[in-house]
């Protein structure tokens, strides 16, 4: 077992082994006095703005979750808070797949992206970092009705149909977001990444079932608004983690647009703030849209819909009989009968059988490894006995011959027949040849369910596609660890309340070594306005951050803000009890 995962909660404890291996250490003790700033700075700003812009569940879940505003939470400590609304979270290195995200959510576990956006990200970052995972998720699943969507959208996505050109275009993305994170990109390494994602999306063909929910989730869980066209909340963890897009998004600009299943036909860009943006009505509403959607789903509708669609993607699916027997592999071919009924089904390479979710003995994929065929469809009235010669001939024109050595049922339900010198044939074709060895014959009137991946994954060994490229954190050399520490004493400064007679010089050291910075001059501005102290200090530093606000647009919204929220604390001080 990992270190670092927390199975002191249930929700943690529940997960099966192929989706722990995406789990890391937090390393805690890595977040520096910078990255608590941060995160201090978009926290406070956030709330400030958000009490009138937020869905009303959104405070209520800070309060519920503990997560505190002046420093980075724990995962331990968020998970003691979860357990008591039956979820969990686990530390997670940056985007994982889609599929294995959607597991996550199914098992009711929050993937939390550890690492914290860079000072010169706080407005909106390209990767996912601890703010828009712990602050931005979170709160908003102690809504019962939300968590029991979040959750139903996990279940239907681990089982949507994905192709390998889904996987390309997610590690295309997450080589984009990471690259977008650093301080200083290589232009060309960014302008040939961009070009790469923009490619990808360009040449997805038909969207898979997974490309279409993920853009279901991200109008929705990611940047939904709430409420009506005219007067929306904000509910969407993307917006509730950026402090620009929180503000930006309800603008006029943005256009707002009643959510639908149209949000599926809507295609988006991670790396950038959204155009325009979906409004539900209310948490039921995106139920309802979810089940709509989910009904057309190969999972739901099996049959020759739900086999070409396994056929197409090219990666490991199930095949579900009526019986209940599960056939997982790659999918290559299937027959059909009259109406384009599915008549005989063929995978290829490792295949297994299982029976709900659980491998049968001895049909894992090594008993399997050069793939498993089968007919679909009833047999004229046969007696099937072991040890006993059969021939079957099925209603399609299937037959099948030979010696029954086996017969498997699980609940009643007859699964499985195994023959020895059995031959298969639909009309002059052989399917199945007595050289071959034993042929293992599913049993079941039609494929009532297509499904992502094995259906038993531990036992498939399917070990998921873990990104190659990890994110980058970049260390901190003797000039930023001098920085790093004038934070931490101010950081200290303000929890003590005390020592505020050195902020000066910790200030001019600031001014002497980091004249870029300013973030630790409004941390220091904010002290001394709340302690009303050392006047001449406060002018020189408020002058500084004027100046820098008027040379630099971007750091102008920044500061503004900053300084709004020093004047908001001030009157709310002085206001009469």
């Amino acid at each position: 077992m990992k270190t670092g995962i927390p199975m002191n909660n249930a929700a943690v404890a529940a997960l099966p082994k192929h989706l722990l291996q995406f789990a890391v250490d937090q390393r805690y003790d890595d977040y520096t006095p910078v990255d608590h700033a941060v995160w201090r700075f978009i926290m406070r700003q956030n709330t400030f703005f958000l009490k009138e812009y937020a869905h009303k569940v959104y405070f209520q879940g800070l309060l519920e979750t503990g997560i505190s505003f002046e420093r980075i939470p724990r995962i331990d400590e968020m998970n003691e808070i979860l357990g008591k609304i039956g979820w969990g979270a686990v530390a997670v290195d940056g985007f994982i797949p889609p599929a294995a995200f959607m597991e996550f959510q199914a098992y009711k576990v929050l993937v939390i992206a550890c690492d914290m956006r860079q000072l010169n990200h706080i407005e909106y970052t390209p990767a996912p970092d601890i703010v828009h995972e712990a602050a931005g998720h979170a709160p908003i699943i102690v809504d019962r009705k939300y968590s029991d969507y979040l959750q139903r959208f996990g279940e239907i996505g681990a089982k949507a149909m994905s192709s390998k050109k889904d996987f390309e275009l997610y590690e295309a993305i997450r080589h984009l977001s990471i690259l977008k994170e650093l301080p200083n990109p290589d232009p060309d390494e960014l302008a040939e990444a961009t070009h790469k994602v923009e490619e990808g999306q360009k040449n997805l063909g038909d969207p898979s079932e997974m490309a279409l929910l993920s853009r279901l989730h991200w109008w929705t869980v990611e940047y939904g608004l709430i409420g009506t066209l005219e007067k929306p909340k904000i509910y969407g963890a993307g917006l509730l983690s950026s402090i620009g897009e929180s503000v930006s998004c309800l603008e006029e600009g943005v256009k707002k647009i009643a959510y639908s299943l149209e949000a599926a036909e809507t295609a988006f860009d991670i790396t950038t703030k959204q155009p325009q943006l979906f409004v539900c009505r209310d948490f039921v509403h995106l139920r309802d849209v979810l089940r709509e959607f989910a009904s057309r789903m190969a999972f739901r509708v099996g049959g020759f819909e739900g086999i070409r669609k396994a056929i197409g993607c090219k990666n490991v699916t199930t095949c579900e009989y009526s019986s209940g027997l599960q056939v997982t592999g790659v999918f290559t071919e299937v027959r059909t009968g009259a109406n384009n009924q599915p008549i005989y089904l063929q995978s290829t390479g490792p295949s297994a059988l299982a029976y709900g979710y659980k491998e049968l003995p001895g049909h894992g994929r090594d008993s399997h490894k050069d793939g498993f065929g089968s007919p679909i469809g009833n047999w004229k009235e046969t007696e099937v006995s072991e040890g006993k010669p059969a021939r079957l001939e099925f209603e399609s024109g299937v037959v099948v011959e030979g010696k029954v050595e086996k017969v498997m049922r699980r609940d009643g339900k007859l699964l499985l027949v195994s023959f020895s010198d059995c031959t298969a044939k639909l009309a002059d074709r052989v399917l199945f040849d007595p050289a071959w060895g034993t042929y293992d014959m599913a049993v079941g009137e039609k494929i009532v369910s297509v499904f992502n991946g094995a259906a038993d994954k531990d036992a498939y060994n399917e070990v998921a596609l873990i990104p190659k490229e990890r994110t980058i954190k970049n260390p901190s050399d003797a000039k930023r660890k001098k920085l790093e520490n004038l934070y931490q004493q101010v950081r200290d400064i303000r929890t003590r309340k005390t020592g505020y007679e050195r902020l000066g010089e910790i200030w001019e050291t600031q001014q002497a070594e980091h004249p870029n910075d300013w973030l630790l001059s409004m941390e220091i501005f904010e002290i001394l306005d709340e302690t009303e102290g050392q006047p001449a200090l406060k002018d020189r530093v408020q002058k500084f951050l004027e100046e820098k606000k008027s040379r630099d647009k971007e750091l102008a919204t920044l500061i503004g803000w900053g300084f709004r929220l020093v004047e908001y604390h001030r009157q709310s001080a002085h206001a009469p009890a």
